[in-house]
């Protein structure tokens, strides 16, 4: 693990249990622990669900993501393969989606 890593807590899931502590440089860090490089496409996602954890408080679901931004559901289990809501919170620094598995 990343000395990035290290410095911030986790919960038993691997998301990060302060949100306010994440970083571009930590969702590198977290995407990497999960076997992903990320992309132009993926910060698309991330800075999306950023901005709804920001306004609502909570990690948007799957129907949100692709109804508000331009990534398609196809595209979303793509950038973030076997759970893509789930994935996507963990990456933005968010807590698990309660809306979508």
């Amino acid at each position: 693990m990343s000395k990035l890593l290290d410095s911030v807590k986790f919960d038993a899931d691997g998301y990060l249990d302060d949100p306010n502590q994440w970083t571009e440089e930590l969702a590198k860090e977290i995407a990497a622990r999960e076997g992903i490089t990320l992309s132009d496409r993926h910060w698309v996602v991330i800075n999306y669900a950023r901005n709804e954890w920001k306004t609502k408080g909570e990690a948007p679901t799957l129907r949100n993501i692709t109804k508000n931004t331009d990534v398609d559901t196809k595209e979303l289990y793509g950038l973030f393969p076997g759970g893509p809501g789930k994935l996507a919170a963990k990456v933005a620094g968010l807590h698990k989606p309660t809306g979508c598995i």
